[in-house]
């Protein structure tokens, strides 16, 4: 197929980078990234293994065969990502407890899976993953399996300004975003205040009643149309009209020259990528068990499973309770559309690694270009690889389950859920799936952090705190 054209260049060629390095955002907003050069431990690295991508698994692991695994485990763990790994490593590494992970795709992870696709680019498979925190117990936690490296994510729009002219801009709006669209003069966050308060339109009632309301109270018109309306339509196949305030009150107005798309401490990329986070974790504990390739539902149906103590589910809960006949519950998917670029100009084919898409004459929501992120394996710094790997990613109502779908109907339906499962004898549920909450990295970490302490005090695998006290995920990016 013929390669999509180079996106229109208004900034330097190159790696997304500023005066701070790769990957930085500008000296005033990348100081406040606590993370300082290289940090945390890498076990697999430092006993000179220097393989880039994932490590060859055994073949027991991924022969998705159970009559090899233990026939008695503490744990019976159904999912091998963020929430089932960190379950099992704690429970291992502190209570000498025994688990079987299963997982029914065929690698570990979860959806942060990463790997170095044929021509070297390190990639990601389910979408790009940004690791950021405000939780240092989190920060502190993550550094025992990988190395790390400081990253400030920065997101750019191609949006059409006051007369139409798409302009590639920052997004969340900054004064710079307003100023490139409407031809405005904002120079201080006095005056991104003002033109603020000139915009913003107050819910008819005083509160606002649906997505549109909040958005409008937000950021006001200007903004709305060309960047958060259709883009909203095209993630979730409803207007903001048609969603819960909440969805888009967390919209962020930006009133600074801060283009970094997150705010928290600690903002980072793990050195060689997500997936060795997960193989320092599982791979070389003796209490850990791993068998690929398996579906939970089929092997107990057809009982295979081990004998075990207690049973952690990270999957979908309205799939455990498949047998009740509820409805099931709307999530909405991701479908990536992986193109290369043999020789886009000067190595890039945009100017960052995520350029979103909000207009509604652009089918996809955004494509990322991992090329840019400063965690490549040595060759892409180098400049060995002279093409690129873009992915465009396209909201669907198909596919494996990302986001939950906010709104009363599905938050009505999963309180059924969740009811059904604070009664199921032996079974913690966690997780996003498990949960329907869309968890950001941290947070899922966290949540199973607090899971495992309440079984180290009172012996019962139980949250501290509901899903919904952890705040919004970053949700469809």
């Amino acid at each position: 197929r013929a390669s999509p054209r180079r996106a229109p260049s208004t900034m330097p060629a190159g790696p997304f980078a500023s005066s701070v390095g790769v990957g930085r955002a500008e000296p005033e907003w990348a100081a406040l990234n606590k993370v300082e050069g290289l940090t945390g431990t890498d076990r697999i690295a430092a006993s000179g293994d220097s393989s880039e991508g994932p490590l060859k698994l055994d073949p027991d692991i991924t022969s998705g065969d159970l009559s090899s695994a233990p026939k008695k485990v503490d744990l019976l763990i159904v999912g091998a990502g963020l929430s089932g790994a960190v379950i099992a490593e704690r429970c291992s590494t502190e209570m000498g407890m025994t688990s079987l992970v299963l997982d029914v795709r065929d690698h570990i992870g979860g959806n942060c899976y990463d790997y170095v696709e044929e021509h070297g680019v390190r990639t990601s498979k389910y979408g790009a993953h940004l690791f950021h925190t405000k939780f240092e117990r989190v920060w502190d936690y993550v550094q025992e399996f990988s190395q790390w490296m400081p990253f400030d994510h920065r997101v750019k729009g191609m949006v059409p300004d006051k007369d139409g002219v798409k302009k590639l801009v920052p997004i969340p709006p900054t004064q710079e975003t307003v100023n490139a669209l409407f031809g405005e003069k904002v120079a201080s966050e006095e005056e991104m205040q003002a033109w603020y308060d000139t915009q913003r339109v107050t819910p008819p009632t005083g509160e606002a009643a649906n997505g549109e309301e909040a958005a409008l109270s937000r950021v006001g018109p200007l903004l709305y149309e060309r960047i958060f309306k259709h883009y909203t339509k095209k993630q979730w196949d409803k207007y903001p009209a048609e969603l819960d305030a909440s969805v888009l009150m967390r919209l962020p107005c930006r009133t600074s020259t801060d283009d970094r798309y997150f705010g928290d401490e600690w903002q980072a990329l793990p050195l060689h990528g997500y997936t060795r986070i997960f193989e320092n974790m599982l791979l070389h504990d003796p209490n850990i068990t791993l068998r690929l390739g398996v579906d939970f539902f089929a092997a107990k149906a057809a009982g295979l499973l081990p004998e075990y103590g207690m049973l952690v589910y990270t999957g979908p809960i309205d799939a455990y309770f498949a047998q009740q006949g509820m409805p099931k519950l709307e999530y909405r998917s991701i479908r990536f559309e992986e193109i290369w670029v043999p020789e886009p100009e000067e190595g890039f084919f945009q100017e960052a690694m995520v350029v979103n898409y909000p207009s509604a004459d652009v089918p996809y929501t955004r494509i990322v270009e991992y090329k840019h992120v400063p965690n490549q394996p040595e060759a892409v710094k180098r400049g060995e690889i002279k093409g690129s790997l873009i992915a465009r990613e396209y909201s669907s109502a198909e596919g494996d389950p990302y986001y939950p779908v906010p709104n009363p109907e599905n938050r009505a339906l999963y309180e059924r859920y969740r009811e059904l499962a604070e009664a199921e004898e032996g079974v913690c549920f966690v997780g996003r799936l498990a949960s329907y909450k869309y968890f950001n990295m941290d947070q899922a970490i966290l949540n199973a952090l607090e899971i495992y302490d309440n079984f180290k005090e009172a012996g019962k695998f139980a949250p501290k705190r509901r899903p919904e006290d952890f705040g919004p995920g970053d949700g469809p990016k």
